[in-house]
């Protein structure tokens, strides 16, 4: 995981996501999970381009049940893009580089 990408769960949720003033973007995983591994490098990658425009975040869907509860997470991977505490877009499974690029340009 690259070092600008934060583990989040249950508790910190609200502060690293829903208050924080740009887009985030949530990685909702599981360690287990073979998809979710091979989609983390490209999460690595996207998160160096965009470091300075937009917080990247993973949560542990195992370790923290109530945030993928609140939001309907019933497949991982799933990532949720938030801008100014909304959820504006949500790609479930591994998707292309560019389709992920193109939702997070949206958002600026």
């Amino acid at each position: 995981m690259a070092a600008n990408i934060v583990e989040i769960g249950d508790d910190s949720f609200d502060t690293e996501v829903l208050q924080v003033d740009k887009p985030v973007v949530v990685d909702f995983w599981a360690p287990w999970c073979g998809p979710c591994r091979a989609i983390g490098p490209l999460m690595d990658e996207i998160s160096v381009t965009f470091n300075d425009k937009v917080k990247f975040t993973k949560c542990n869907v195992d370790n923290n049940p109530v945030t993928p509860g609140k939001y309907g997470i019933r497949s991982i991977p799933t990532l949720m893009f938030f801008k100014q505490g909304n959820v504006v877009d949500q790609v479930i499974g591994i998707v292309a580089k560019t389709k992920l690029e193109g939702i997070i340009n949206k958002m600026l």
